[in-house]
Order: C-alpha cells, then structure tokens, then sequence
C-alpha cells in the first residue's frame, strides 16, 4: 500500500494524494538555447516524460523561459541554485514548479520571498536536500546521515510552513543506496508532504540503470514515493525509459507492453538472444500496455508463460505463438517474431474497433 500524502498539482500533473508515480526527466541542453531546449522536451514528453525540470543558471537562461514555458507540452520545474532572483524571474515566466535548495539561497528572508511569490501564483516548491548539502551544524551534530538530511528538510519546511505554504513536495537524495532509502523512510513517517524519489549521480545508462532500479524500487515496494526522475549520464530520454520500466517491474503503471524473456540454457535451440532484441525492438514502441514473452523451449513456453498476453517459444528451427497460455500458430523459427508481431496488431486492431 502506498503511503498517502498531500497532493499537490505541477500544471496538469497531481502528484501525490493517491495520484499515479509520475516520471520527471531534466534537460542537459542549455537552457538559453531555446530551439534546443524545446526540441529536447519534445522528445522527452514522446518518451513519456510528464514534469521536466530546466536548469536556470543565469539571468539570461531566466528570460529563455518565458518562450520556453509558452510552447512547451509538459509542466516545466525551474531549479535555482544560489540566486534567488532567478527563481522570482522563473516564476514570472510561468513556471509550474521550483526546485529550490534553501540551504544554498542564502539568508531567510530571500526564501521567504520566494515562497510568498510561490504561493501568489499557486506553484508548488521541491525542497531538495542531498547529502553533498547539508548544512554544516547539521553535519557537526549528526554527520553526514540521513538523521542529518531529513533535519535538514523539516528545517526548510517549518519556514514554508510559518509563511502558511503547504504545496510543498520533498526530496532527501544521495548517490549511496542505503543512506537514500533511510533518509526516504525516516522522512515519510514525520511529514504528511508528497516525496520526489531519486538517486543522485546513479551513473551511466548501465550502472545507473541498476543502481537507480535498486533504490528507487527499494522505497517504492515500501509504498513511499509519488514521482520519481531516474539520474543518468547521458540522454535523458532513457531516463524516462528507465523510470516507466522500474514502474512496470512494480506494477505501479504501465505504458508501453512489458517482455519477459527465459535465461539461456542448455535446452535452447533457438537464436533466443537474437530474437528476443528484435521483439523488443520492433514492439518497443507498441501502444498498449501488454505482456510479450520470448521463451526458449516448450518447458517454458505457454504453461509458465501463461500469464502473458502474446508469446512465442521455440525449438529445432520451429516456433509456437501463444496468446493467454493458448497455441495460435506454428510457424518457422526465422518467421517468429513476424508472426508475434502480426498477433500483435491483431490485437491493436480489436481494441481500436
């Protein structure tokens, strides 16, 4: 069960209060570039991106916004370091989210300016604590511990709070797994706020990709966490790609058909690693949320492959195309993954009427 939280709105996407996990990405391209900047969020929101996070160093990347923010197909979040003003301009510029890292704006009352713009114009805060930023009495009395980042954010919410600003949303991120889920734990049971999960600096796509899985589904099979941006090096789009993919693993949402494919061994007699990356390519982008299975041999074709929607498996250069458990073909080996992705638009088919 998930946890329940606040809810509050980024443009049209809830986040929290029972609302779905929704996927974040960020932009690598430099915000001041404009046909760049938006090409990339186009991309990103075709993937599946539904919030996007722009970084705005600068007040010329601040002034980028306002033509960003009119022509963009996705909530955007402004992330401010430093300068508060950049986070009054962003706000200006029509933003639907701050990310904001009050223990490096400055005095108080900078933030308190920036929250009562905030809450003029209805736009909820991120207070993002991560372990590199911890305020160093913080550090002294704690450590570098997840005690010391979840003081950190309550410190940072009570001002939210004294200035009467609830549409807040928290995260408590680190590049090390245990001190990140810990840091995520202690913090649900102490704030009623919606969590944005993440691991900080995960990696490249591979190693990242598994550290990224590893933690965020840690804390999301815990029932803590309402949306989520998977951190790569690299193309943003597969973090989105990752993002959906550990949600399906979880069975929390689905977009897109989910493969489930056999180990090798040796009982294959089939080109199993050859087939199954071509299933996954052709039906990658395939739009209803099914579950494909490419299975090596009849031990494991329909019967343990039951619960999938379309399947094949195969043997001795032929191969069988099952639906639900169910044999609907049999056909050559190098004629498997047409059959299976004619089954497939049979499908599409029928649900388009």
């Amino acid at each position: 069960m998930r946890e329940k939280t606040r809810q509050v709105v980024v443009g049209s996407v809830p986040i929290g209060g029972g609302a779905p996990v929704s996927v974040q990405s960020m932009t690598n391209t430099d915000t001041r570039d404009v046909q760049a900047t938006l090409e990339q969020i186009e991309a990103l929101a075709a993937a599946g991106c539904e919030i996007v996070r722009l970084a705005v160093p600068d007040e010329q990347a601040a002034q980028a916004l306002f033509t960003i923010v009119k022509h963009s197909p996705v909530p955007l979040v402004a992330d401010i370091h430093f300068n508060h003003r950049l986070a009054l301009r962003a706000l200006e510029a029509g933003v639907a989210k701050l990310r904001l890292n009050p223990g490096n704006i400055g005095d108080e009352r900078k933030v308190q300016e920036v929250v009562r713009a905030a809450k003029e114009r209805s736009v909820p805060i991120r207070i993002g604590v991560n372990s590199g930023s911890i305020a160093r009495s913080l550090v002294e009395k704690y450590g570098r511990t997840a005690a010391a980042m979840v003081e950190s954010a309550l410190e940072h919410v009570a001002i939210f709070e004294r200035l009467g600003f609830y549409d807040i949303v928290l995260s408590v991120k680190a590049t090390d797994i245990s001190l990140t889920v810990e840091a995520y734990t202690q913090l649900s049971q102490r704030v009623p706020y919606p969590l944005h999960l993440g691991i900080t600096e995960a990696g490249t796509k591979w190693f990242g990709t598994i550290k990224s899985a590893a933690g965020l589904g840690a804390l999301l099979s815990r029932g803590i966490g309402d949306t989520l941006r998977v951190s790569l090096t690299g193309d943003p789009v597969e973090e989105v790609k990752v993002g959906w993919a550990i949600l399906s693993a979880l069975d929390l949402r689905r977009r897109g058909p989910v493969f489930i494919s056999c180990p090798t061994c040796g009982r294959t007699e089939i080109d199993l690693e050859g087939i199954a990356q071509e299933v996954e390519n052709r039906l990658s982008d395939f739009p209803l949320p099914i579950t494909i299975a490419v299975m090596g041999c009849v031990v494991n074709g329909p019967g343990e492959a039951s619960h999938a929607d379309l399947g094949i498996c195969g043997g001795k250069g032929v191969g069988l195309v099952f639906r639900r458990g169910q044999i609907v073909r049999k056909v050559r080996e190098e004629e498997l993954v047409d059959a299976l992705v004619a089954e497939a638009n049979k499908l599409l088919e029928k649900d388009r009427g």
